[in-house]
């Protein structure tokens, strides 16, 4: 009885494992998640937040879906503002957000310019115009991950500064 009992504890504690592991896969893919990364970006800078639109996100989820086999595309040139990562593993869509936030060290607002680097997903994050964001999520064939965000109205106007 002894054994029964430490085997059904040890069993209990393994399903409590994995559903921690799902939590956590799970944990920063959410409409919470997404908008939660941009606005503390937007906040620093004094933008307003932007708000989680399902049409946007309808776009950016069939936009993914018609990639998944070819991760490697990079710009749909659809009607809004648009962000793109991919990895060749598993990326949460806060580390997403997280990676377009990190090439603000490349936007030198006074020049309105990227300086040593990318930054034009920064100011597409922080874009004062924008007010709604819709993103998505996909496991491409090749293993890897793609994620969108789409924004309206959209951003990186020519001429225009981002906040």
């Amino acid at each position: 009885m002894v054994h029964y009992s430490k085997l059904s504890l040890a069993l209990i504690i393994s399903i409590l494992g994995l559903c921690l592991l799902l939590q956590a896969s799970l944990a920063q893919n959410s409409q919470k998640d997404y908008l939660s990364a941009h606005n503390a970006a937007r906040a620093a800078v004094g933008v307003g937040p932007l708000v989680w639109d399902d049409r946007v996100a309808a776009f950016a989820q069939e936009y993914a879906k018609r990639h998944i086999g070819d991760c490697n595309m990079v710009h749909s040139g659809g009607p809004y503002g648009e962000n793109l990562a991919k990895s060749t593993g598993d990326l949460s869509g806060t580390a997403a957000v997280n990676l377009w936030v990190g090439e603000k060290r490349n936007f030198n607002y006074m020049s309105n310019s990227c300086v040593g680097g990318e930054c034009r997903h920064y100011t597409q994050v922080v874009w004062r115009n924008s007010a709604r964001v819709g993103c998505a999520k996909v496991r491409c064939n090749n293993g890897g991950t793609l994620i969108g965000c789409n924004y309206d109205p959209r951003g990186n106007i020519i001429g225009q500064l981002p906040y």
